[in-house]
């Protein structure tokens, strides 16, 4: 099963790495993987403690626990896991950006993006589709940038997920 997963990593990989995007989609992507850094999620926050009305306190609080159990568990997973980033294994032609770290499996940024959408969008369902829009481009992101392979986000975004509902039960 890893053989047929690695297999077809590798594959979008390579055909990654030949395209070259529109300059539109470079920013895009770009932007999306700089925000993912921690930026979007940090002013969402703010705007939400200062907007957000009475459940605020609570929305704000689960985005951020379930940001920080995201952060422990992949870290302590992609140590485990030691898979190499794609822009390790072949070069992606023109990304710049660096890794935040040395391992691809699973994707951080992808999780951390998940985890905070999802108890957000569930606390605030008027800004679900901005929110998930978001997260999706941050994930995207990290595959047409070479810093992590299609499974790497898949997994990624579906323990952030998780992580994120389990989360907001426990609020409620």
């Amino acid at each position: 099963m890893f053989r047929y997963i690695s297999t077809r990593d590798h594959s979008l990989m390579r055909r990654l790495n030949g395209w070259r995007p529109p300059r539109w989609v470079r920013i895009w992507m770009t932007l999306a993987s700089r925000v993912g850094d921690g930026w979007l999620w940090w002013t969402i926050g703010l705007m939400l403690l200062l907007f957000g009305g009475p459940q605020r306190f609570r929305a704000v609080g689960a985005a951020a626990i379930s940001e920080a159990v995201s952060a422990m568990i992949f870290l302590a997973i992609k140590k485990l896991a030691g898979r190499k980033r794609p822009c390790e294994i072949g070069q992606n032609c023109w990304a710049t950006l660096l890794p935040p770290d040395q391992f691809s499996f699973p994707s951080g940024h992808s999780m951390t993006a998940f985890s905070v959408a999802v108890p957000l969008s569930l606390f605030y369902p008027s800004l679900e589709a901005g929110l998930l829009f978001c997260a999706i481009s941050i994930a995207l992101s990290r595959i047409v940038l070479g810093l992590h392979f299609l499974s790497d986000i898949l997994v990624g975004s579906a323990l952030g997920a998780t992580i994120g509902y389990t989360i907001y039960c426990l609020f409620q």
